[in-house]
């Protein structure tokens, strides 16, 4: 199975590594930058569940792309979806399989409007990675878990090639049938985390100390009530871990958009929060928190776009 990793990020860097440490045929799709960088140090990988340095990983850059593929792992921000899309086009054939680890559901559309839905998987991950200033990949948490499936259930026979190109690798991996509900779980605990602690600006323990963890409960309740309308409805085991995930005093917990925010850079704002607020318009529900977390996120968007068109008119 040929595998086009699209990017050697924090996310990519780490399932692309693991399965090329595995003896798969891993090829990533990479800026020349990155490119330069992994023929000079290869690819890096610091981790509880062991280290690997990779000498010789095999970059391309989207000019020299040549397809096609059988999976394409696809780990980009939100908001790098189209030019992603774009890079990665020429390697999609007639039998592709594309593999998003997007957080939220907007992404599949985009990918099943342009790609055809076919081509497109479900697929989430539970994973905390980043990349240090020599650009190896730091695994920072006790999870490497991806799910995957198609999207109706049906468990498929390239769906099973894919599990046993993943199986034996150094990460937990499962084949779904129900990877939608999944997706959705993961969306609602996401943008109510995000949505709390970048409108308070503070952890899930600092917010329960100002005695407003009312406020992350209430948030989560319009979060779920949007899936829930959409079919989605959380599991009472999942709802029960994501209540405690929130109330859990002095927890030093908060969403990594929140980071993204406090070194101004980009956020997910429209695909996590926005995307969710849209998809509840509508329904016999109001979500005023969800409406003041996303006015909050925009207005940060607005601010930080300001400010670097005057740095760069400066």
């Amino acid at each position: 199975m040929r595998i086009l990793v699209v990017g050697a990020g924090a996310i990519g860097g780490y399932f692309g590594g693991r399965l090329l440490e595995a003896g798969r045929d891993v090829t990533f799709l990479v800026r020349p930058r990155r490119a330069a960088k992994l023929a000079s140090t290869g690819l890096v990988i610091t981790s509880r569940f062991g280290n690997v340095n990779l000498p010789a990983p095999t970059p391309v850059t989207a000019d020299a792309l040549r397809g096609p593929f059988d999976l394409i792992l696809l780990s980009c921000k939100a908001y790098d979806l189209e030019s992603a899309a774009d890079s990665f086009a020429p390697a999609v054939g007639a039998n592709i399989a594309i593999l998003p680890l997007l957080n939220g559901m907007r992404h599949m559309d985009y990918l099943a409007e342009r790609f055809g839905k076919n081509s497109v998987l479900g697929g989430q991950c539970q994973i905390s990675t980043t990349l240090d200033a020599e650009g190896r990949v730091l695994h920072l948490n006790d999870l490497h878990f991806l799910s995957f499936g198609e999207p109706d259930g049906v468990v498929s026979q390239r769906a099973q090639a894919i599990a046993a190109a993943f199986a034996g690798a150094r990460f937990e991996s499962k084949l779904s049938d129900a990877i939608l509900q999944e997706m959705w779980e993961k969306w609602v605990l996401i943008a109510a985390v995000a949505g709390i602690t970048c409108l308070m600006r503070a952890t899930v323990g600092d917010i329960i100390t100002a005695n407003e963890v009312n406020l992350s409960t209430a948030l989560l309740d319009e979060c779920t009530a949007i899936a829930a309308a959409h079919g989605f409805e959380p599991s009472a085991p999942f709802l029960e871990r994501a209540r405690a995930m929130i109330t859990t005093r002095g927890s030093t917990f908060a969403a990594s958009m929140l980071r993204d925010i406090e070194r101004g850079a980009p956020i997910e704002a429209d695909h996590i929060v926005g995307d969710l607020l849209r998809r509840g318009a509508g329904s016999s529900h109001d979500h005023p928190l969800l409406r003041i977390a996303y006015a909050h996120l925009k207005a940060y968007q607005a601010r930080r776009t300001r400010e670097n068109t005057i740095s760069q008119a400066a």
